[in-house]
């Protein structure tokens, strides 16, 4: 059978970064940043998230939060993204990021609030301009798009500093046709963006594997035209990294990354999920030997940086900070039953007019 001659047009490589393996070891010279000092910042970090994430799920249990959806095990990459970006850049998260919230400067009594229903706690008092968590998937990847080009056109237009705009998703999100059309947009107008997909293998019930037949998430900004990377995500230090080096792309006018961190989601989908239905025994056990605050935990002692002395102290001081921001939310006034719509629409559509005035009147 004649087969037709054909050139080859296009070919691709994806590149893994990774700085510490699975036993804490260093694989290659660690970047300038990964002082000890700042180490030790990422490792009080993760653990700060990590208490964050245990009490907010002990909340929800007795009443006193809705449902809530924790970032156990993948830790390292809201810590990792939320460190790599500037003051004046603007963060567009998705739900899973206690991490990357607390590396903003947000505090712990707004996290509470949010998922205890208050739309005031997204009013972000150390992060104006970032975007409230969202929980549809994969829209916040289209506003990051929309602000990407914002930044781009103040830039270019109004001599503003360049500032980048960075989106957070889990890989369920790259499923949806909104991720898709971000990157399209992003890269044919060249704009200051980065996208961070969180790889923990599940999206609710359905393994990666039944989502997408493609080998890497990375690979899918090939049809985009832009970079894409894989990042160990249980290392800190290869978030950080590739996160900080794709802002600066962005900054410069090299246009948008896609990173992909892989990591292992060691808890349920959220509050409303029971995941030990449809994980593996035996892969959530494994996943537990490559957890980021055990990694990192292991290299700070192999360099003498770290001790059981100091890991209680560590503990007894974060207990100290969420005890203190537990009172401050429960001892925040409730919001008007109105604040539904007030945090909503900047004028109330017709439509809702007598609800609001029944609700007006229960205040």
């Amino acid at each position: 059978m004649h087969k037709p001659r054909m050139h080859l047009l296009a070919s691709f490589d994806i590149a893994h970064l990774q700085y510490l393996d699975e036993a804490g070891r260093a694989t290659q010279e660690l970047p300038g940043f990964a002082t000890p000092d700042t180490l030790l910042a990422f490792y009080r970090q993760m653990a700060l998230a990590r208490l964050v994430d245990d009490r907010a799920v002990k909340l929800q249990r007795t009443g006193q939060l809705g449902t809530y959806p924790s970032s156990l095990g993948q830790e390292a990459i809201g810590v990792g993204t939320g460190s790599a970006l500037e003051k004046s850049d603007v963060y567009c998260p998705y739900y899973r990021e206690s991490g990357a919230l607390l590396e903003r400067g947000v505090k712990i009594e707004e996290i509470l609030d949010i998922w205890g229903g208050d739309e005031r706690g997204q009013d972000f008092r150390h992060a104006r301009e970032d975007l409230p968590l969202c929980v549809p998937i994969a829209t916040q990847l289209l506003h990051a798009a929309g602000v990407a080009f914002a930044l781009k056109y103040k830039r270019e237009q109004l001599g503003e500093p360049p500032r980048v705009a960075v989106a957070s998703a889990g890989d369920g999100a790259t499923s949806k046709g909104d991720f898709h059309e971000a990157l399209n947009l992003t890269g044919v107008w060249k704009l200051p963006a980065v996208f961070v997909i969180n790889n923990n293998q599940w999206a609710i019930s359905v393994p990666r594997s039944a989502q997408s037949a493609s080998k890497t998430i990375a690979q899918k900004a090939i049809a985009a035209g832009i970079p894409g990377l894989q990042v160990d995500g249980n290392d800190v230090i290869a978030v950080r990294s590739a996160v900080a080096d794709a802002i600066e792309r962005a900054r410069n006018g090299e246009g948008p990354t896609l990173i992909e961190a892989t990591s292992y989601r060691l808890c349920d989908h959220t509050t409303a999920d029971d995941a030990s239905r449809y994980q593996p025994e035996e892969e959530v056990r494994e996943a537990w030997k490559r957890e980021p605050l055990i990694r990192l935990g292991r290299y700070l002692r192999d360099e003498d940086l770290w001790s059981d002395e100091q890991e209680e102290e560590l503990q007894r001081e974060l207990a100290e900070v969420m005890e203190k921001s537990l009172r401050v939310h429960a001892e925040r006034p409730k919001d008007k039953p109105t604040a539904m719509f007030d945090h909503l629409y900047a004028r109330l559509p017709e439509a809702f007019l007598e609800q609001y005035d029944q609700l007006a009147g229960e205040q």
